[in-house]
């Protein structure tokens, strides 16, 4: 066999899961207008925002 074999994953093995989530239309558009100015996907900044916001919140 060629030492040059492509592997890759199966899906959901990368460390990411598909979710489904509720979110209001203007939160949405606020989203889209982010990811236009900033040349990142809308998946991009969801992931960025929740992230920094999971790290950075203080429950009172």
């Amino acid at each position: 066999m060629s030492d040059n074999v492509l592997k890759i994953k199966r899906r959901g093995e990368d460390g990411y899961k598909v979710i489904s989530v509720r979110i209001r239309e203007n939160t949405l558009d606020a989203l889209d207008k982010l990811a236009a100015e900033t040349n990142y996907s809308r998946n991009e900044l969801i992931n960025l925002i929740l992230s920094h916001g999971v790290k950075n919140i203080e429950i009172e």
